[in-house]
């Protein structure tokens, strides 16, 4: 499978982005809690426990592979746009 068809299947699988569901906000697929919380709390010092007491809804599995899909994606782009 190819990197992008993967990273593709892996966003399909983790993120769901509906106009019904908090109107259109990209959201962890089987929930009502948008990504970018995820990033917010870590952009304001704190730790995945804390997300995750937070947020119930949200499993370990599923921030994790959000964290891992941003890091290969940072890491592709960079290469993309790297001199």
């Amino acid at each position: 499978m190819k990197s992008n068809e993967h990273t593709k299947e892996t966003i399909n699988n983790l993120i769901t982005c509906n106009p019904r569901i908090m109107s259109g906000t990209p959201v962890f697929k089987n929930t009502r809690v948008p990504i970018k919380n995820l990033i917010d709390y870590l952009e304001a010092g704190d730790n995945l426990d804390e997300f995750l007491e937070d947020f119930p809804s949200v499993s370990r599995t599923q921030a994790t592979q959000a964290l891992e899909l941003a890091k290969e994606m940072l890491i592709t782009q960079a290469y993309v746009h790297s001199d």
